[in-house]
């Protein structure tokens, strides 16, 4: 199994905003590819910016890839994060699955 994580910041005054969309939106699409395990959106209020965390996990990384494109280690981001997001971090992070309980 391998974790997919990607970061994104947004003003504390859009963050409401941006958990629904997340929830709306990205959520069902990683949802929608075969071999997506599992969702996980994480958030933390930091003054006046709030960080999110995605961490996907997935089967293996043909199913990356499937979601993400030939290099799946290019984030994938939606038109409507243009309303949000204050930088688009190039990439996103994999990682092996080792432990789980």
């Amino acid at each position: 199994m391998i974790a997919r994580m990607w970061h994104g910041r947004v003003t504390t005054s859009n963050a409401q905003a941006y958990r629904e969309f997340l929830n709306a939106r990205a959520i069902p699409d990683y949802r929608s590819v075969e071999g997506n395990t599992s969702v996980h959106i994480l958030e933390r209020t930091d003054g006046e910016v709030t960080h999110f965390v995605t961490l996907t996990f997935w089967r293996d990384l043909d199913c990356i890839k499937a979601f993400a494109g030939e290099d799946p280690e290019v984030a994938k981001y939606y038109p409507e994060d243009n309303d949000f997001l204050l930088e688009f971090e190039p990439r996103v992070l994999h990682y092996e699955v080792v432990g789980h309980a």
